[in-house]
C-alpha cells in the first residue's frame, strides 16, 4: 500500500506513474491533462480525480480507463468538457449530465461514486439498459475556406443574386415575393372533423 510518493510530473503528462505500480488514490486535478492521457497498469487503483484538465474524449478516456484501473470505485470528471455540467457549460442542463452519467456507467460499471454523487442501483441498471446509447456524438467541424480559397472553391448553392455573392463588395439586396400563400391547397387540416372544431 502506496500512500505518498514524490515524482516529478511535466505539466500535461503522467509519464512518471509507470514506478507506482501499487497506487491506490491519484488526484490529478488542474494539470492540463488531454486527450493523448495514458495511464500505466495500475492494477490497485480506486481512486481517480481528474478535475480541471482539458478531457473532451470521453469514450477513450473511459475504454483507457477499463483497461488499466480495473479496481476502480470513484471517478470524478468535473470541469472537463467530457463531464458536461451547468458549471462548466452554462448551455447544459440535468438531463445531458444524467445522460453523460448513464454512459459512464455502462464503460465502467465498477463504479461506486461517480463525481459528486454515489451511483445507485437504479442508475447501474439504467446505464446497463441504456448507457451505450447515451454518448454524445458531434458533428466534425469543417474546415472553413479562407477568402483566397473561396474563389476557388465557391459554395454548391447560394440563395443571393450573383452580383451579392463577392464578399468583398456586398450590396444590400431588396426584392419582392411574387408568390402569395392563401391557404386554399393546404392539407394541414384534411384530419381535423368539424365536430373537433
Amino acid at each position: 500500500m502506496l500512500h505518498e510518493g514524490y515524482c516529478e510530473f511535466q505539466q500535461g503528462s503522467l509519464a512518471g506513474l509507470k514506478m507506482f505500480t501499487e497506487l491506490e488514490e491519484l488526484i490529478a486535478d488542474n494539470n492540463l491533462l488531454g486527450n493523448d492521457l495514458q495511464l500505466p497498469v495500475l492494477p490497485n487503483l480506486h481512486t481517480l480525480t481528474l478535475n480541471k484538465n482539458q478531457l473532451t474524449d470521453i469514450e477513450a478516456l473511459l475504454e483507457h480507463l477499463a483497461d488499466v484501473t480495473p479496481s476502480l470505485k470513484y471517478l470524478s470528471l468535473l470541469g472537463n468538457e467530457a463531464c458536461p455540467n451547468q458549471l462548466v457549460s452554462p448551455d447544459k442542463d440535468e438531463d445531458d449530465y444524467q445522460r453523460y452519467r448513464y454512459f459512464v456507467l455502462f464503460k465502467l460499471p465498477q463504479l461506486k461514486f461517480l463525481d459528486t454523487r454515489k451511483v445507485t442501483k437504479t442508475e447501474l441498471m439504467e446505464a446497463q439498459a441504456r448507457g451505450a446509447f447515451m454518448k454524445v456524438v458531434k458533428p466534425k467541424s469543417e474546415a472553413m475556406p479562407n477568402e483566397a480559397g473561396s474563389e476557388n472553391c465557391p459554395l454548391p448553392y447560394t440563395p443571393l443574386p450573383r452580383g451579392s455573392r463577392d464578399a468583398r463588395n456586398h450590396k444590400g439586396v431588396f426584392a419582392k415575393c411574387r408568390y402569395i400563400y392563401y391557404g386554399k391547397h393546404s392539407e394541414g387540416n384534411r384530419f381535423i372533423r368539424n365536430d373537433q372544431l
